[in-house]
């Protein structure tokens, strides 16, 4: 039995007898979905640790009163995102109240009056709100940056002695938020979409002309490295001749894009163009004839098409803008920028450089999560490539950084790929396929989540929807990194498609040794004996050290199945049996 000073957070389901009663596999789906995407991970980023579970509620155990009120309030606002578009009635809300105090630790397990003060004054916290004892309070103060309504002593069932309490005034940290969100905008690349122009005799055309132009802001939205600029202040511009720099001056936006529409016959054209207007000069451009059969279907894939390309576009920009400065001048953004770049050369130089970049835009700015969730990529590469010396403690880093962009922001796509790429590269295969769906659904025009759902199929045994989903990410984006072609490759070869995949194989310019172990079982198992062993030559050049067994541990195929082919292929190629 130990003793110890602990913050204990009690939280519990408002209403869930009566959710239950309405809809029971609804809400048991919905309430897995909070924990598992928001509740756990909030806590775990927090530093926090569940102790119980109840079938409404939870009790967790956190080393800082700070922390565990940080935590609570953090999952009661994003909750109230979540359930946003749920009717009042079938809202999942938590009551939540943390007390700092002596508990007690058997078995893992919390007991004493530290436990059963936070369990009791749980009940008095409003839906979506969070009660603080006065104990817990008088370690907060300002340490949060939040306000708290004194509600006076609380006499408490089989609390024998008063226990003074206060609330917890949840808009003052919403409006922190939305502060935190305004000043963003000086390190993120910002960007209006003025009013697409109607350039057609059709007055329908018009409807076509702004339900394109809301889509793509929505649609923009959600890459959460763009700070855009909001409908209500591009929407004052339509209809007008505009001065696009004056414009972005007037709107605080470095980049414009504006296109227009022009109907003739039974066919639209969409024209679109990105300026950057500092250097005033247009950075994209690019024109889409449809045939005017379904508007809303049109106007759906030339958003995809527009909004898949602009980021990178926009990143390309800032990538040279960002080459003409001195390091010493790099924020906490452009550290990020930098460290994307050289991350995708894949090169073992360019990721030691890249990890230095992304620790510095750590530590610049603690709770950058785009910051935290790269840091995890970029260690997940040197890991699965072999450049570090400790790769326990490498993918451990990579994991708790990714939890904590996730503990920072759970509604960023690249979390939750990031997500699904470490638990690739751990085997948790479900839980990979749980993020990489929870990213789609974030940003469906996100082409590295897209091309991401194909991989996680083609290891999953899925190969032909894994086919079809890295098809699309290229029509996405027609500028793709070169490694779609061999993530392609991979999945025509898991679909037992060899002449497609070594077409695709082929579209690689320097085939690294991976490449050739696919393209040499591909080969052997077309019969092509010659052009195998050409390709186990190049394999046994690069790394005259070559493990056929360490290559196959690489892998993360989900069937023993899919392994044993590749393994086959390997052998037949003259790599020998392990």
């Amino acid at each position: 039995m130990e003793r110890r000073l602990s913050a204990i957070f009690a939280a519990d389901m408002v209403g869930y007898s009566r959710l239950m009663e309405a809809d029971e596999e609804g809400t048991l789906s919905r309430q897995k979905c909070h924990r598992v995407e928001l509740i756990d991970v909030k806590i775990d980023a927090h530093h926090g640790r569940i102790v119980k579970l109840t079938g409404d509620g939870m009790i967790a155990e956190f080393p800082s009163v700070v922390e565990a009120v940080q935590c609570a309030v953090s999952i009661q606002q994003e909750m109230e995102a979540r359930e946003a578009d749920v009717p009042e009635d079938h809202k999942i809300r938590y009551r939540v109240a943390v007390n700092l105090g002596d508990v007690i630790l058997e078995d893992g397990d919390v007991y004493g009056d530290g436990v059963n003060i936070a369990a009791r004054l749980e009940a008095l916290a409003p839906p979506g709100g969070v009660i603080v004892s006065g104990t817990a309070y008088d370690h907060l103060k300002s340490n949060i940056e939040v306000g708290y309504e004194d509600i006076g002593e609380q006499q408490l069932k089989n609390i024998s002695r008063p226990v003074r309490a206060y609330r917890v005034e949840l808009s003052s940290a919403a409006d922190l938020a939305k502060s935190e969100l305004a000043t963003q905008s000086g390190r993120k690349p910002s960007i209006a979409v003025l009013p697409f122009a109607n350039l057609s005799t059709d007055p329908e055309q018009e409807f076509f002309a702004d339900g394109l132009t809301e889509d793509i802001l929505t649609a923009l939205s959600r890459y959460h490295e763009l700070f855009i600029i909001s409908r209500n202040s591009t929407f004052v511009y339509k209809g007008q001749a505009v001065n696009v720099p004056e414009v972005a001056t007037k709107l605080g936006a470095r980049y414009v894009v504006e296109g227009s529409v022009r109907k003739a016959g039974n066919r639209v054209r969409v024209s679109v163009q990105l300026i950057d207007t500092v250097r005033d000069a247009h950075i994209w451009a690019d024109r889409y004839d449809r045939i005017l059969d379904d508007i809303f279907e049109i106007q759906d894939e030339i958003t995809a098409s527009i909004v898949s390309t602009l980021p990178g576009r926009i990143e390309q920009a800032e990538h040279e803008q960002l080459r003409q400065k001195k390091p010493s001048s790099l924020a906490a953004y452009e550290c990020v920028l930098a460290a994307k770049v050289l991350h995708h050369r894949s090169e073992s130089a360019a990721n030691a450089k890249a990890q230095d970049l992304i620790s510095r835009a750590v530590e610049l700015e603690p709770t950058y999560a785009h910051a935290h969730a790269w840091k995890g990529c970029i260690l997940g590469q040197a890991w699965g490539y072999g450049w570090c010396e400790d790769k326990d403690e490498t993918i451990s880093i990579a994991a708790q950084s990714v939890k904590r962009a996730a503990g920072l922001d759970d509604n960023d796509a690249d979390v939750h790929r990031l997500l699904a790429g470490l638990n690739i590269l751990t085997g948790d295969m479900a839980k990979a396929l749980r993020h990489q769906e929870r990213a789609v659904a974030l940003n469906p025009n996100y082409d590295l989540v897209v091309v991401q759902m194909g991989e996680v199929l083609t290891w999953l045994g899925r190969a032909e929807e894994g086919i079809d989903w890295i098809k699309r990410a290229m029509r996405l984006n027609p500028h793709h990194p070169p490694r779609f072609w061999s993530h392609l490759g991979r999945a025509y070869f898991t679909a037992r498609r060899y002449g497609e995949a070594i077409d695709a194989f082929k579209q690689m310019s320097s085939p690294d040794i991976v490449l050739h172990g696919f393209l040499a079982a591909a080969h052997a198992h077309l019969g092509e004996a010659e052009t195998a062993k050409e390709h186990v030559a190049k394999i046994r050049e690069l790394d005259p050290a070559f493990d056929l067994q360490a290559f196959l541990e690489t892998m993360h195929y989900d069937d023993p199945d899919d392994l044993e082919h590749l393994h086959d292929g390997l052998a037949k190629a003259g790599l020998g049996v392990c």
